[in-house]
């Protein structure tokens, strides 16, 4: 008997292979495909002749633990205890999942909000959870007294994602007070910030739960070196929490990975001291600038992209069909895949609304908005 019945084959290992199988442009799942840093390479050869290959620490490489606080200290003006505050994951999912495991229990409602990243839900129910899906505005803002309607005292975690896949959305200042009032409301209330896109935002800045001490003593907050440094196939992440929480997510960690790539956490504890993550930002905002200035004479209509590399479109002047018919023909037909929006609904709601990914060199970018221009 499955424990996921409604678990299939995520769609964007789906829709990849669709893409590889009509040799379509891959716009759907979201890496980049553009080279790495030169520097962190270098230093990653040379950490393969080192002795670095045995198991790192349960929670991650001394010295990358530290330069994790140094790099949130100078971003968020937040210290933190290395050793107790600071877990080096597997990626951002084991870290999502690690934090929902320590604290969800059977029955326990956690809500999420829609449309959202396909690993929560999962993760609820493996650990006897039931998720509660509160939808987003159809701008994808939160609706901050529809969310508080599916609160109760015993409610045990609430998961938000800033900035927003797959909207492209961010929270604002306004946002961040009514979260900061329904977190005093509901003093039992774990926050779980999914914040993996943090580096990328462009008119205006993230604002990251880092940023506001009064939620910090109940906030696991879950970030990825994969998405900042173009990494993605590396897996690396971390999560900050308080003392009290963070114990309880080692516990689930050392019994889910034990401990994470030790040649990767040697090579970050090196690079981090070198970069400044906060620089992505305007390197992705011209590759979104980019993308939508391409497709400003298609008739896909853009939605506003505030943070991450997605941008997200609406395609009903072109087609009534279903999103994920769409996709599906949008690769077989004209050469280019996406993501439909429905499938980060828990009802599938379609506001024929597909998602592209824009991480990707500027050659690949042109080539795939020169088919998309020709969709009429």
């Amino acid at each position: 008997m499955s424990k996921l019945p409604h678990v299939g084959t995520t769609i964007f290992s789906v829709m990849s292979k669709l893409a590889l199988e009509h040799q379509a442009i891959n716009l759907a799942q979201g890496f980049p495909n553009f080279p790495v840093d030169e520097a962190l390479l270098k230093i990653y050869q040379e950490k393969l002749k080192q002795d670095v290959h045995q198991y790192a620490p349960m929670p991650g490489n001394t010295q990358l633990l530290n330069e994790i606080s140094k790099m949130i200290d100078q971003s968020y003006g937040r210290k933190l205890n290395p050793n107790d505050e600071v877990l080096v994951t597997a990626g951002a999912t084991e870290a999502i999942y690690a934090a929902i495991q320590a604290f969800v229990g059977t029955g326990d409602e956690v809500v999420v909000l829609d449309p959202a990243y396909d690993c929560y839900d999962p993760s609820i129910v493996l650990a006897g959870g039931k998720a509660i899906h509160v939808p987003l505005k159809n701008d994808f803002s939160v609706d901050w007294d529809l969310l508080r309607k599916h609160l109760h005292e015993n409610s045990k975690m609430l998961i938000i994602n800033n900035p927003h896949n797959p909207s492209g959305q961010i929270l604002f200042e306004k946002d961040l007070e009514a979260l900061h009032q329904l977190m005093k409301d509901f003093p039992k209330l774990i926050l779980l910030s999914d914040e993996v896109y943090e580096f990328i935002t462009f008119e205006k800045k993230h604002l990251s739960v880092n940023l506001y001490p009064s939620l910090l003593d109940r906030s696991i907050i879950v970030s990825s070196f994969g998405k900042t440094f173009h990494i993605t196939g590396w897996k690396m992440g971390y999560l900050v929490a308080p003392e009290a929480l963070m114990g309880e997510i080692k516990k689930v960690h050392q019994f889910l990975v034990f401990s994470v790539n030790s040649v990767a956490q040697s090579v970050l504890s090196e690079y981090l001291p070198t970069v400044d993550p906060t620089q992505l930002s305007a390197y992705y905002q011209e590759k979104r600038d980019l993308f939508r200035s391409l497709l400003a004479s298609s008739k896909f209509k853009l939605l506003p992209c505030e943070g991450s590399y997605f941008q997200v479109v609406d395609y009903s002047g072109l087609s009534d069909m279903p999103d994920v018919e769409f996709v599906r023909e949008l690769t077989i037909t004209y050469g280019v895949a996406a993501i439909p929006l429905s499938v980060f609904h828990e009802d599938g709601k379609d506001l024929k609304l597909i998602r592209f990914c824009f991480a990707k060199d500027d050659e690949t970018l042109i080539k795939a908005c020169e088919k998309l221009c020709k969709i009429h």
